[in-house]
Protein backbone atom coordinates (compact mmCIF):
# COMPACT_ATOMS: atom_id res chain seq x y z
CA UNK A 1 0.00 0.00 0.00
CA UNK A 2 2.73 2.33 0.83
CA UNK A 3 4.01 1.80 -2.73
CA UNK A 4 0.86 2.58 -4.24
CA UNK A 5 0.90 5.44 -2.12
CA UNK A 6 3.93 7.04 -3.21
CA UNK A 7 2.61 6.14 -6.78
CA UNK A 8 -0.04 8.05 -6.19
CA UNK A 9 1.59 11.17 -5.19
CA UNK A 10 4.34 10.80 -7.92
CA UNK A 11 1.85 11.07 -10.69
CA UNK A 12 -0.17 13.46 -9.30
CA UNK A 13 3.03 16.20 -9.71
CA UNK A 14 3.31 14.98 -12.43
CA UNK A 15 -0.07 15.90 -13.88
CA UNK A 16 -0.34 19.26 -11.73
CA UNK A 17 3.27 19.64 -13.95
CA UNK A 18 1.43 18.59 -17.55
CA UNK A 19 -1.98 21.24 -16.49
CA UNK A 20 0.76 23.94 -15.79
CA UNK A 21 2.75 23.39 -18.74
CA UNK A 22 -0.20 23.15 -20.64
CA UNK A 23 -2.12 26.14 -19.53
CA UNK A 24 1.45 28.07 -20.48
CA UNK A 25 1.33 26.93 -23.85
CA UNK A 26 -2.16 27.88 -24.75
CA UNK A 27 -1.27 31.15 -22.82
CA UNK A 28 1.64 31.60 -25.68
CA UNK A 29 -0.48 30.41 -28.32
CA UNK A 30 -3.36 33.13 -27.23
CA UNK A 31 -0.95 35.63 -27.74
CA UNK A 32 -1.67 38.30 -30.39
CA UNK A 33 -0.32 42.13 -30.74
CA UNK A 34 -3.93 43.25 -28.43
CA UNK A 35 -2.71 41.69 -25.49
CA UNK A 36 1.16 41.20 -25.70
CA UNK A 37 4.28 42.84 -27.27
CA UNK A 38 4.31 40.70 -30.63
CA UNK A 39 3.82 43.10 -33.60
CA UNK A 40 -0.02 43.95 -35.65
CA UNK A 41 1.72 42.12 -38.94
CA UNK A 42 2.15 38.65 -36.82
CA UNK A 43 -1.92 38.53 -36.21
CA UNK A 44 -2.61 37.77 -39.84
CA UNK A 45 -5.61 37.39 -41.83
CA UNK A 46 -7.47 36.36 -38.36
CA UNK A 47 -6.85 39.93 -36.79
CA UNK A 48 -8.73 40.07 -33.30
CA UNK A 49 -11.42 42.73 -32.14
CA UNK A 50 -9.75 45.47 -29.68
CA UNK A 51 -10.34 45.31 -25.68
CA UNK A 52 -13.75 46.71 -24.47
CA UNK A 53 -11.77 49.44 -22.78
CA UNK A 54 -9.79 50.33 -25.71
CA UNK A 55 -12.65 50.41 -27.50
CA UNK A 56 -14.11 52.85 -25.10
CA UNK A 57 -11.14 54.96 -24.78
CA UNK A 58 -11.28 55.83 -28.21
CA UNK A 59 -14.79 56.28 -29.06
CA UNK A 60 -14.23 57.34 -32.99
CA UNK A 61 -16.05 55.73 -35.55
CA UNK A 62 -13.83 55.41 -39.24
CA UNK A 63 -14.09 57.87 -41.41
CA UNK A 64 -13.87 61.82 -40.89
CA UNK A 65 -14.57 63.01 -37.91
CA UNK A 66 -17.41 65.50 -36.70
CA UNK A 67 -16.24 69.26 -36.65
CA UNK A 68 -13.17 68.16 -38.88
CA UNK A 69 -12.17 70.53 -41.94
CA UNK A 70 -13.02 68.40 -44.75
CA UNK A 71 -9.93 68.21 -47.82
CA UNK A 72 -10.69 68.54 -51.74
CA UNK A 73 -8.97 69.06 -54.62
CA UNK A 74 -9.33 73.28 -55.07
CA UNK A 75 -9.23 75.20 -57.79
CA UNK A 76 -6.77 78.18 -57.70
CA UNK A 77 -6.96 81.94 -58.42
CA UNK A 78 -3.80 81.78 -61.01
CA UNK A 79 -3.27 78.68 -63.12
CA UNK A 80 -0.04 78.02 -64.78
CA UNK A 81 -1.96 78.05 -68.18
CA UNK A 82 -5.10 78.96 -69.59
CA UNK A 83 -6.06 77.41 -72.57
CA UNK A 84 -9.32 78.51 -74.44
CA UNK A 85 -12.12 76.22 -76.21
CA UNK A 86 -15.20 78.05 -78.40
CA UNK A 87 -17.83 76.22 -80.29
CA UNK A 88 -17.40 76.48 -84.57
CA UNK A 89 -21.38 75.50 -85.16
CA UNK A 90 -24.28 76.57 -83.51
CA UNK A 91 -26.01 73.05 -82.37
CA UNK A 92 -29.33 74.20 -83.63
CA UNK A 93 -28.59 75.34 -87.27
CA UNK A 94 -25.00 75.07 -88.06
CA UNK A 95 -24.63 78.83 -88.65
CA UNK A 96 -20.14 79.52 -87.87
CA UNK A 97 -19.73 81.05 -84.17
CA UNK A 98 -16.84 82.61 -85.28
CA UNK A 99 -17.95 86.03 -84.67
CA UNK A 100 -20.98 85.66 -82.33
CA UNK A 101 -20.57 87.13 -79.19
CA UNK A 102 -19.65 85.37 -75.84
CA UNK A 103 -22.61 85.24 -73.21
CA UNK A 104 -20.85 83.06 -70.37
CA UNK A 105 -17.66 80.84 -69.37
CA UNK A 106 -17.10 77.44 -67.72
CA UNK A 107 -14.15 76.97 -66.58
CA UNK A 108 -12.11 73.83 -65.28
CA UNK A 109 -9.16 72.94 -63.84
CA UNK A 110 -6.97 69.95 -64.69
CA UNK A 111 -3.90 69.54 -62.11
CA UNK A 112 -1.21 67.13 -63.70
CA UNK A 113 2.74 67.11 -63.72
CA UNK A 114 5.12 68.08 -66.33
CA UNK A 115 7.50 66.33 -68.47
CA UNK A 116 9.98 65.20 -66.23
CA UNK A 117 13.44 65.10 -67.50
CA UNK A 118 17.42 65.58 -65.87
CA UNK A 119 17.89 69.30 -66.79
CA UNK A 120 22.19 69.48 -67.68
CA UNK A 121 23.88 72.33 -66.97
CA UNK A 122 27.32 72.74 -67.96
CA UNK A 123 29.60 74.85 -65.88
CA UNK A 124 32.54 76.46 -67.81
CA UNK A 125 35.68 78.03 -65.82
CA UNK A 126 37.43 80.48 -67.28
CA UNK A 127 41.34 81.10 -67.18
CA UNK A 128 42.62 84.56 -67.23
CA UNK A 129 46.09 85.64 -67.54
CA UNK A 130 47.41 89.18 -65.80
CA UNK A 131 49.69 91.15 -67.47
CA UNK A 132 52.01 90.18 -64.61
CA UNK A 133 52.28 86.42 -66.23
CA UNK A 134 49.90 85.16 -63.57
CA UNK A 135 46.93 82.78 -64.63
CA UNK A 136 43.97 82.63 -62.42
CA UNK A 137 41.06 80.33 -62.75
CA UNK A 138 37.68 80.87 -61.76
CA UNK A 139 35.77 78.22 -59.07
CA UNK A 140 33.10 76.22 -59.64
CA UNK A 141 30.21 75.75 -57.41
CA UNK A 142 29.99 73.09 -54.99
CA UNK A 143 27.71 70.77 -57.01
CA UNK A 144 30.05 70.53 -59.76
CA UNK A 145 32.24 68.12 -58.07
CA UNK A 146 33.56 66.17 -61.33
CA UNK A 147 33.54 66.49 -64.99
CA UNK A 148 29.85 65.03 -65.39
CA UNK A 149 27.99 63.96 -61.80
CA UNK A 150 24.34 64.90 -60.26
CA UNK A 151 23.21 67.84 -58.76
CA UNK A 152 21.46 68.21 -55.22
CA UNK A 153 18.06 67.56 -56.40
CA UNK A 154 18.95 64.25 -58.01
CA UNK A 155 20.84 63.26 -54.19
CA UNK A 156 17.69 64.76 -52.20
CA UNK A 157 14.95 62.94 -54.44
CA UNK A 158 17.73 59.25 -54.07
CA UNK A 159 18.37 59.69 -50.41
CA UNK A 160 14.24 60.53 -49.92
CA UNK A 161 13.29 57.24 -51.77
CA UNK A 162 15.52 55.31 -49.50
CA UNK A 163 14.86 57.02 -46.21
CA UNK A 164 11.88 58.59 -46.84
CA UNK A 165 10.01 55.97 -48.55
CA UNK A 166 12.11 52.65 -48.00
CA UNK A 167 12.28 52.01 -51.35
CA UNK A 168 15.43 48.96 -51.89
CA UNK A 169 18.27 49.85 -53.88
CA UNK A 170 17.13 48.25 -57.01
CA UNK A 171 14.27 49.80 -57.02
CA UNK A 172 15.07 53.37 -56.41
CA UNK A 173 17.26 52.53 -59.34
CA UNK A 174 14.45 51.53 -61.47
CA UNK A 175 12.13 54.66 -60.17
CA UNK A 176 14.79 57.10 -61.00
CA UNK A 177 15.32 55.49 -64.73
CA UNK A 178 11.72 55.48 -65.52
CA UNK A 179 10.56 58.51 -64.06
CA UNK A 180 13.64 61.22 -64.20
CA UNK A 181 15.53 59.49 -67.15
CA UNK A 182 18.58 59.32 -64.49
CA UNK A 183 20.93 55.86 -64.32
CA UNK A 184 21.71 55.82 -61.04
CA UNK A 185 23.92 52.83 -60.25
CA UNK A 186 23.39 50.92 -56.93
CA UNK A 187 26.98 51.86 -56.24
CA UNK A 188 26.29 55.59 -56.93
CA UNK A 189 23.22 55.50 -54.80
CA UNK A 190 24.18 53.99 -51.78
CA UNK A 191 27.59 56.32 -51.79
CA UNK A 192 25.16 59.22 -52.00
CA UNK A 193 23.44 58.41 -48.97
CA UNK A 194 26.46 57.84 -47.04
CA UNK A 195 27.61 61.73 -47.79
CA UNK A 196 24.34 62.57 -46.88
CA UNK A 197 24.52 61.12 -43.55
CA UNK A 198 28.17 62.64 -43.71
CA UNK A 199 27.12 66.14 -43.53
CA UNK A 200 24.85 65.44 -40.98
CA UNK A 201 27.40 65.69 -37.67
CA UNK A 202 25.87 69.42 -36.45
CA UNK A 203 22.46 68.43 -36.76
CA UNK A 204 22.93 65.08 -35.14
CA UNK A 205 24.68 67.23 -32.14
CA UNK A 206 22.05 69.34 -32.03
CA UNK A 207 19.64 67.32 -32.00
CA UNK A 208 21.37 65.05 -29.33
CA UNK A 209 21.49 68.18 -27.03
CA UNK A 210 17.99 69.21 -27.15
CA UNK A 211 17.08 65.88 -26.01
CA UNK A 212 18.98 65.79 -23.26
CA UNK A 213 17.20 69.12 -22.20
CA UNK A 214 13.78 68.34 -22.92
CA UNK A 215 11.48 68.16 -20.05
CA UNK A 216 9.94 64.69 -21.56
CA UNK A 217 11.62 62.36 -24.35
CA UNK A 218 10.24 58.96 -25.33
CA UNK A 219 13.20 55.95 -25.27
CA UNK A 220 12.33 52.72 -27.43
CA UNK A 221 14.57 50.04 -29.09
CA UNK A 222 14.07 46.98 -31.61
CA UNK A 223 15.94 44.11 -33.13
CA UNK A 224 17.53 44.76 -36.65
CA UNK A 225 19.56 42.36 -39.04
CA UNK A 226 22.87 43.79 -39.93
CA UNK A 227 25.56 41.97 -41.62
CA UNK A 228 23.99 38.99 -40.57
CA UNK A 229 23.76 39.75 -36.96
CA UNK A 230 21.36 40.81 -34.47
CA UNK A 231 21.83 44.68 -33.63
CA UNK A 232 19.74 47.39 -31.95
CA UNK A 233 18.20 50.68 -33.42
CA UNK A 234 17.40 52.90 -30.86
CA UNK A 235 14.86 55.41 -30.65
CA UNK A 236 14.89 58.49 -28.80
CA UNK A 237 12.08 61.11 -29.26
CA UNK A 238 10.04 64.10 -28.67
CA UNK A 239 6.43 65.39 -30.39
CA UNK A 240 9.29 67.81 -32.28
CA UNK A 241 12.38 65.64 -32.47
CA UNK A 242 14.01 62.42 -33.82
CA UNK A 243 17.17 60.33 -33.34
CA UNK A 244 17.92 56.66 -34.30
CA UNK A 245 20.88 55.01 -33.73
CA UNK A 246 22.13 51.38 -34.49
CA UNK A 247 24.45 49.38 -32.31
CA UNK A 248 25.45 45.70 -31.63
CA UNK A 249 24.38 45.99 -28.33
CA UNK A 250 20.47 46.60 -26.61
CA UNK A 251 21.88 47.77 -22.99
CA UNK A 252 23.75 50.64 -21.47
CA UNK A 253 26.25 50.57 -23.67
CA UNK A 254 24.10 51.54 -26.78
CA UNK A 255 21.95 53.98 -24.43
CA UNK A 256 25.76 55.29 -23.16
CA UNK A 257 26.85 56.20 -27.08
CA UNK A 258 23.47 57.22 -28.01
CA UNK A 259 24.59 60.12 -25.68
CA UNK A 260 20.84 61.29 -24.14
CA UNK A 261 20.05 59.38 -20.99
CA UNK A 262 23.85 59.99 -19.49
CA UNK A 263 22.83 63.48 -18.72
CA UNK A 264 19.30 63.28 -19.09
CA UNK A 265 17.61 64.95 -16.24
CA UNK A 266 13.48 65.00 -17.33
CA UNK A 267 11.21 62.45 -17.32
CA UNK A 268 11.81 59.47 -19.73
CA UNK A 269 9.09 57.34 -20.92
CA UNK A 270 10.00 54.05 -22.10
CA UNK A 271 8.52 50.50 -21.47
CA UNK A 272 10.17 49.32 -18.02
CA UNK A 273 12.78 47.56 -19.42
CA UNK A 274 15.49 47.22 -16.64
CA UNK A 275 18.49 49.36 -18.37
CA UNK A 276 16.08 52.40 -18.16
CA UNK A 277 16.40 52.29 -14.73
CA UNK A 278 19.97 52.69 -14.61
CA UNK A 279 20.25 56.41 -15.22
CA UNK A 280 19.21 58.01 -11.84
CA UNK A 281 18.91 61.86 -12.92
CA UNK A 282 15.97 60.80 -14.75
CA UNK A 283 12.57 60.49 -13.90
CA UNK A 284 10.81 57.48 -15.09
CA UNK A 285 7.34 57.21 -16.88
CA UNK A 286 6.37 53.77 -18.03
CA UNK A 287 3.95 52.80 -21.07
CA UNK A 288 0.75 51.86 -19.97
CA UNK A 289 -0.30 50.87 -23.40
CA UNK A 290 1.83 47.77 -22.89
CA UNK A 291 0.08 47.51 -19.09
CA UNK A 292 -3.14 47.56 -20.88
CA UNK A 293 -1.98 44.34 -23.48
CA UNK A 294 -0.36 42.32 -20.37
CA UNK A 295 -3.43 42.89 -18.15
CA UNK A 296 -5.82 41.78 -20.81
CA UNK A 297 -4.10 38.46 -21.09
CA UNK A 298 -3.67 38.17 -17.90
CA UNK A 299 -7.71 38.79 -16.96
CA UNK A 300 -8.09 35.92 -19.51
CA UNK A 301 -6.57 33.71 -17.24
CA UNK A 302 -8.84 31.62 -14.19
CA UNK A 303 -8.62 34.02 -11.06
CA UNK A 304 -7.11 37.31 -12.16
CA UNK A 305 -10.04 39.25 -11.53
CA UNK A 306 -8.24 42.08 -10.36
CA UNK A 307 -6.35 42.59 -14.08
CA UNK A 308 -9.39 43.32 -15.41
CA UNK A 309 -10.30 45.88 -12.77
CA UNK A 310 -6.74 47.38 -13.22
CA UNK A 311 -7.38 48.01 -17.05
CA UNK A 312 -10.44 49.44 -16.19
CA UNK A 313 -8.45 52.12 -13.37
CA UNK A 314 -6.60 52.98 -16.35
CA UNK A 315 -8.82 53.74 -18.25
CA UNK A 316 -10.82 56.26 -16.04
CA UNK A 317 -7.14 57.72 -14.96
CA UNK A 318 -6.24 58.16 -18.24
CA UNK A 319 -9.86 60.33 -19.16
CA UNK A 320 -9.36 62.29 -16.18
CA UNK A 321 -6.06 63.45 -16.99
CA UNK A 322 -7.19 63.90 -20.64
CA UNK A 323 -10.11 65.57 -19.32
CA UNK A 324 -7.74 68.05 -17.09
CA UNK A 325 -5.51 68.97 -20.09
CA UNK A 326 -7.92 69.91 -22.04
CA UNK A 327 -9.42 72.41 -19.81
CA UNK A 328 -5.99 73.86 -19.53
CA UNK A 329 -6.00 73.31 -15.48
CA UNK A 330 -1.94 72.53 -14.32
CA UNK A 331 -3.28 68.92 -13.07
CA UNK A 332 -5.95 66.55 -11.58
CA UNK A 333 -8.00 67.84 -8.86
CA UNK A 334 -5.85 66.49 -6.19
CA UNK A 335 -9.27 65.14 -4.52
CA UNK A 336 -9.91 63.21 -7.44
CA UNK A 337 -6.37 61.90 -7.72
CA UNK A 338 -5.99 60.89 -4.16
CA UNK A 339 -9.22 58.68 -4.51
CA UNK A 340 -7.65 57.00 -7.90
CA UNK A 341 -4.73 56.12 -5.85
CA UNK A 342 -6.38 54.41 -2.57
CA UNK A 343 -8.34 52.60 -5.56
CA UNK A 344 -4.89 51.31 -7.11
CA UNK A 345 -3.69 49.91 -3.73
CA UNK A 346 -7.26 48.17 -3.32
CA UNK A 347 -6.58 46.41 -6.92
CA UNK A 348 -3.32 45.90 -5.74
CA UNK A 349 -3.66 44.40 -2.73
CA UNK A 350 -6.44 41.95 -4.18
CA UNK A 351 -3.42 40.83 -6.80
CA UNK A 352 -1.47 39.76 -3.98
CA UNK A 353 -4.19 37.94 -2.61
CA UNK A 354 -4.54 36.37 -5.76
CA UNK A 355 -0.97 35.64 -6.63
CA UNK A 356 0.43 34.03 -3.28
CA UNK A 357 4.11 33.34 -3.26
CA UNK A 358 4.94 29.80 -4.86
CA UNK A 359 6.17 27.32 -2.69
CA UNK A 360 9.89 26.93 -3.23
CA UNK A 361 10.81 23.40 -4.23
CA UNK A 362 12.88 21.29 -2.07
CA UNK A 363 16.50 21.60 -3.07
CA UNK A 364 15.76 24.02 -5.76
CA UNK A 365 18.33 27.03 -5.83
CA UNK A 366 17.42 30.85 -7.03
CA UNK A 367 14.61 32.99 -7.95
CA UNK A 368 11.44 30.84 -8.14
CA UNK A 369 9.56 31.26 -11.35
CA UNK A 370 6.63 33.19 -11.66
CA UNK A 371 3.62 32.96 -13.62
CA UNK A 372 3.02 36.31 -15.79
CA UNK A 373 0.58 37.66 -14.22
CA UNK A 374 2.74 37.72 -10.75
CA UNK A 375 4.99 39.01 -12.27
CA UNK A 376 3.14 42.18 -13.97
CA UNK A 377 1.30 42.00 -10.69
CA UNK A 378 4.96 42.81 -8.76
CA UNK A 379 5.92 45.63 -11.51
CA UNK A 380 2.86 47.38 -10.87
CA UNK A 381 3.10 47.39 -7.29
CA UNK A 382 7.35 48.29 -7.47
CA UNK A 383 7.02 51.27 -9.70
CA UNK A 384 3.11 52.45 -9.11
CA UNK A 385 5.14 56.34 -9.40
CA UNK A 386 6.18 55.93 -12.85
CA UNK A 387 2.68 53.94 -13.87
CA UNK A 388 1.18 56.51 -12.29
CA UNK A 389 3.28 59.45 -13.91
CA UNK A 390 1.13 60.51 -16.58
CA UNK A 391 -1.53 61.16 -13.72
CA UNK A 392 0.56 63.35 -11.36
CA UNK A 393 2.04 65.59 -14.10
CA UNK A 394 -0.02 66.61 -17.09
CA UNK A 395 3.14 66.65 -18.98
CA UNK A 396 4.02 62.84 -19.09
CA UNK A 397 1.51 61.27 -22.23
CA UNK A 398 -0.23 57.67 -21.04
CA UNK A 399 1.89 55.94 -22.90
CA UNK A 400 5.31 55.78 -25.06
CA UNK A 401 3.73 55.58 -28.48
CA UNK A 402 5.56 58.15 -29.61
CA UNK A 403 8.64 56.00 -29.28
CA UNK A 404 6.86 53.44 -30.91
CA UNK A 405 5.30 55.20 -33.72
CA UNK A 406 8.86 57.13 -34.66
CA UNK A 407 10.88 53.52 -34.46
CA UNK A 408 7.81 51.65 -36.51
CA UNK A 409 8.95 53.62 -39.43
CA UNK A 410 12.79 51.80 -39.44
CA UNK A 411 10.99 48.60 -38.90
CA UNK A 412 8.94 49.09 -42.10
CA UNK A 413 11.55 49.60 -44.13
CA UNK A 414 13.46 46.56 -42.96
CA UNK A 415 10.28 44.93 -44.05
CA UNK A 416 10.16 46.47 -47.06
CA UNK A 417 13.87 46.68 -47.91
CA UNK A 418 15.70 43.61 -46.11
CA UNK A 419 18.15 44.05 -43.48
CA UNK A 420 21.35 46.36 -43.73
CA UNK A 421 24.62 44.65 -45.71
CA UNK A 422 26.83 46.59 -43.80
CA UNK A 423 26.92 49.05 -40.29
CA UNK A 424 28.05 51.98 -41.73
CA UNK A 425 25.33 51.52 -43.99
CA UNK A 426 22.49 50.67 -41.26
CA UNK A 427 24.25 53.78 -39.20
CA UNK A 428 24.07 56.53 -42.45
CA UNK A 429 20.11 55.42 -42.90
CA UNK A 430 19.56 56.04 -39.35
CA UNK A 431 21.09 59.82 -39.50
CA UNK A 432 18.70 59.95 -42.50
CA UNK A 433 15.84 58.97 -41.05
CA UNK A 434 16.55 61.14 -38.02
CA UNK A 435 17.06 64.18 -40.29
CA UNK A 436 13.85 63.54 -42.41
CA UNK A 437 11.97 62.43 -39.65
CA UNK A 438 12.60 65.30 -37.83
CA UNK A 439 12.09 67.91 -40.77
CA UNK A 440 8.61 66.60 -41.15
CA UNK A 441 7.75 66.93 -36.87
CA UNK A 442 8.31 70.55 -37.57
CA UNK A 443 6.90 71.16 -40.91
CA UNK A 444 9.46 70.34 -43.12
CA UNK A 445 9.71 69.20 -46.76
CA UNK A 446 11.64 66.56 -46.62
CA UNK A 447 13.04 67.11 -50.19
CA UNK A 448 13.57 70.33 -49.69
CA UNK A 449 16.08 69.93 -46.92
CA UNK A 450 17.45 67.13 -48.52
CA UNK A 451 18.18 69.34 -51.67
CA UNK A 452 19.93 72.37 -48.90
CA UNK A 453 21.60 69.40 -47.25
CA UNK A 454 23.52 68.78 -50.67
CA UNK A 455 23.79 72.58 -51.38
CA UNK A 456 25.95 72.70 -48.43
CA UNK A 457 23.45 74.40 -46.01
CA UNK A 458 21.44 71.41 -44.22
CA UNK A 459 18.34 72.45 -41.92
CA UNK A 460 18.87 72.44 -37.98
CA UNK A 461 15.73 72.06 -35.89
CA UNK A 462 14.28 74.79 -34.35
CA UNK A 463 15.09 75.08 -30.24
CA UNK A 464 10.68 73.76 -29.91
CA UNK A 465 11.02 72.75 -26.28
CA UNK A 466 12.28 74.90 -23.08
CA UNK A 467 15.64 73.83 -22.38
CA UNK A 468 16.06 72.80 -19.01
CA UNK A 469 19.91 72.98 -17.34
CA UNK A 470 21.71 69.95 -17.79
CA UNK A 471 22.45 67.84 -14.15
CA UNK A 472 26.11 68.00 -13.33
Amino acid sequence: MAAQAAVIVELRAVIAALQARVAELERQLGQHSRNSSKPPSSDGLGKPAAPRQQQRAGGRKPGKQPGAPGAHLARVQDPDEVVWHAPERCQGCSACLVLAPVVGVEARQVFDLPEIRLRVVEHRAERRRCECGTVTAAGFPVQARASACYGPGVRALVCYLTTGQYLPVERATELLAHVVGAGVAGGTLAAIVAEGAGRLGGFTEQVRAQLVRAEVTHFDESGARVAGRLHWVHSLSTPGLSLFTVHPKRGTGAMDDAGVLPGFAGVAVHDGWAPYWRYPTATHALCNAHHLRELDAAAEQPGQGWAAEMAEWLSVARSQAARARDAGAEGVDPAVVARLLGRYDQIIAKGRAANPPPPRQPGHRGRVKKPPAANLLERLDAHRDAVCRFLEDLRVPFSNNQAERDIRMVKLAQKISGCWRTLPGAQAFCTLRSYVATGRKQGMNPLVILRWLFEGDPWLPAPTLIPRPAPP
